[in-house]
């Protein structure tokens, strides 16, 4: 089974006129393989999954594979039934994806054992591993340690990705062992939160399933070798100089309508690549992404 290390690098799927801008997709992969990530994970919560038809999820994921080269591709498979959750690792396993990310998506809150059942169902289904997404913040599911564990000991299942790690060093260690400490050796534990990667990896992890590093690989790589080659101080002072853009996710609710617009202001989407009604910034946080990028010393020029 495979094993999820390094930077994970989750592109948008830019929209235009309410449809897959497949040339800027295109290139956003293109751009990812060429920059060196580990592996590529399209239809993720930055690749808009929830808002796309099973065609146009399917079609992403064939793009994917196509233009990612020798680059291994996740594909997100999460739905609010069961049967389209199969459906979309079919359609990933079909076109050579290798692996499968997977949210328990859901309108009505579901307990522990739904998400068991749902993940017990996936891997029998599947011969494709799978990566676990706890993302409370979307799904509005807490996985608790137990349930980690119970995931972790089904065939198929081949990483976490755990939300933010704590701030401090220390609590973070802690923190990332406590999970470890529930898992087969096997299982990898991916960091998200890109604000904590450094800290994260630095502690333990050994994965960062990164949003920016969709749109951004090589500042997201520079932080991600830093802390693979045990040069922690590197890899913190790595992350600090982005700290311009993890103030922006803090601050303008979340980082997807940040890389969006960071996306758009590099000439890598067009103007309103979310899909409505998600609208995107408006024009004076615009300009503070803009400054941001400045800051930070990320060009149009510098990405080509």
């Amino acid at each position: 089974m495979m094993k999820f290390t390094g930077l994970s690098a989750f592109p948008l799927t830019p929209l235009f006129d309410d449809h897959v801008d497949e040339q800027a997709f295109t290139r956003l992969v293109q751009r990812l393989a060429a920059a060196g990530v580990d592996s590529i994970t399209a239809l993720g919560s930055t690749g808009s999954y929830a808002y796309l038809s099973t065609e146009e999820r399917s079609r992403v994921a064939k793009l994917a594979v196509e233009h990612a080269g020798d680059t291994p591709v996740v594909i997100g498979i999460g739905a609010l039934r069961t049967s389209q959750v199969l459906a979309h690792a079919d359609a990933a396993e079909a076109a050579g994806a290798s692996g499968l990310l997977l949210a328990p998506v859901s309108y009505q809150p579901l307990t522990d054992e739904d998400v068991f059942e749902l993940f017990r169902t996936v891997t029998e289904h599947s011969n494709l591993p799978v990566i676990v997404y706890d993302n409370p913040g979307t799904t509005h599911f807490t996985f608790s340690h137990d349930l980690y564990e119970r995931l972790g000991a089904l065939p198929g299942i081949a990483s976490i990705k755990i939300p933010a790690v704590p701030a401090d060093s220390a609590a973070a260690r802690e923190h990332v062992q406590a999970i470890r400490a529930r898992l087969p050796e096997h299982v990898s534990i991916g960091v998200s939160g890109d604000a904590s990667a450094a800290n994260g990896l630095n502690t333990g992890c050994d994965a960062w399933y990164s949003v920016i590093g969709g749109t951004l690989p090589e500042p997201a790589l520079a932080i991600t070798r830093a802390a693979q080659r045990g040069r922690a101080a590197d890899a913190m002072a790595e992350s600090e100089r982005l700290a311009p853009i993890w103030e922006l996710f803090a601050e303008l609710g979340g980082s997807n309508r940040v890389v969006a617009a960071i996306a758009e202001h590099l000439g890598l989407a067009r103007r309103s690549c979310l899909p409505l009604p998600i609208l995107g910034l408006n024009d004076a946080d615009r300009a503070r992404v803009a400054a941001a990028l400045e800051r930070i010393g990320v060009s149009e020029r510098s990405t080509s």
